[in-house]
């Protein structure tokens, strides 16, 4: 069969086939950027947080009216955590400053150098007198976990003290040093300035999530303190045996009561529910982009099938004269099928293009990476596809009509 017969009666007839090779490009373009952000959110959202067993893990904050002196709340807080790692069934426990995913906590500016202008991160901060390493079950690549000696008293009414030594995480290391591999040993300073007090790093664990588990690297911006603070309202992560979570937290709570005479308010929460809560805005824009893919398949294919049924129905004499001068189905079939190829192709064409430039958009605004070509690709297929499939059915009834229906005046 030539492409030109049909080529020119497609000239002849620009509007519909203009209308849906446009409609084909937007969807391409759309439907592309819309699945490669679906991609992004999905992998953002079931990205590990760092913890060994986050199904395991969760948190509480205990509180009491009770006045207490700062060597009180010291006091208060070993006996708590006594009663807690007494229960059974608890892996791990220590006290902590903030959670994983919480979105709530503390960040701090770090340098390189007092000299500069402009710090060069901003670092999620987990305050711990024990050890975080165990507690959140972090994989330890180097260096060593602190020591009782490391462990320094923090004032809660005083500025915070900045401690000698403090554990990082590899993707912080790595961007605070990018041309070093050992990274044991190095320094930063808190801020910048002739006062920014100075820190050595004496481990590094694989990842820990910020509290504010930011979608880009900045994420995985944390570093460990091994800071004491006395407080009346202490918080505390405990790890329990995988299975064992539920029952562990009533018989946590339950401990913890007994362990103080005054009434306590315990508020628990466990890091699954942080990190529902967190990514929850995510998931929300994954099944909406869905959603919106869906439908632009559908009213697409919706428009090829519309087009095609119009065709046929205006061409009934001229298949009806064809199929008498012999064409077979095949033929009549075979017209319609390249005739929809041939739209689809300049829809596909140019929503490959309008998917790149669209791409290149979202990048500059609103910080995404670039488009993988296999997207692009892989959409190109999938609407030629779906012109074929979408001009099938009419294209076959087409294909069956008698030459005396097809030639029957009306």
């Amino acid at each position: 069969m030539e492409i030109r017969p049909i080529v020119s009666a497609l000239l002849r007839n620009k509007m519909a086939p203009l209308l849906v090779a446009i409609q084909i490009a937007l969807s391409l373009a759309i439907l592309s950027n819309a699945l490669y952000i679906v991609n992004l959110r999905i992998d953002a959202a079931h990205r590990p947080s760092g913890l060994a067993d986050e199904a395991s893990t969760f948190y509480m904050r205990i509180s009491s009216n009770q006045t207490m002196s700062l060597v009180e709340q010291n006091d208060n807080q070993k006996r708590l955590l006594q009663a807690i790692t007494s229960v059974a069934g608890v892996v791990s426990a220590a006290d902590v400053s903030q959670m994983p995913m919480s979105q709530s906590g503390w960040d701090s500016s770090i340098a390189l150098d007092r000299k500069q202008t402009q710090s060069s991160v901003e670092a999620s901060m987990y305050q711990s007198s024990g050890s975080l390493v165990n507690g959140f079950g972090l994989k330890l690549l180097a260096g060593r976990d602190f020591n009782s000696a490391d462990v320094i008293e923090q004032d809660p009414d005083s500025d915070l003290k900045i401690p000698e030594n403090v554990i990082v995480t590899q993707t912080l290391a790595q961007d605070l040093y990018p041309n070093e591999k050992n990274y044991i040993g190095k320094s930063f300073f808190w801020g910048t300035g002739p006062d920014a007090k100075e820190s050595h790093i004496v481990g590094v664990v694989e990842r820990l999530q910020t509290s504010s588990a930011q979608i880009s690297a900045e994420g995985e911006y944390s570093m460990l303190l091994p800071i004491r603070t006395p407080t009346s309202y202490p918080m505390f992560v405990i790890r329990a045996e995988p299975g064992q979570r539920d029952r562990v937290i009533s018989e946590v709570e339950a401990a913890v009561r007994k362990a103080d005479v005054f009434p306590l308010r315990i508020n628990t929460k466990t890091t699954e529910k942080d990190r529902q809560i967190r990514y929850g805005n995510e998931m929300a824009l994954v099944w909406m982009l869905v959603v919106v893919s869906t439908l632009l398949l559908l009213i697409t294919a919706s428009g090829i099938v519309g087009m095609t049924s119009l065709w046929v129905s205006q061409r009934r004499k001229q298949i009806g004269v064809r199929r008498a001068l012999g064409a077979r189905k095949i033929d009549i079939l075979r017209y319609f099928i390249t005739e929809n190829l041939i739209i689809s192709c300049m829809g596909v064409v140019s929503g490959s293009l309008l998917a790149i430039g669209l791409n290149q958009l979202l990048v500059s605004q609103l910080e995404l990476t670039k488009l993988p070509f296999s997207y692009v690709f892989s959409g190109a297929v999938l609407f030629l596809l779906l012109g074929v499939g979408a001009a099938y059915a009419p294209s076959w009834r087409a294909a069956s009509i008698s030459p005396a229906v097809a030639t029957r005046s009306t």
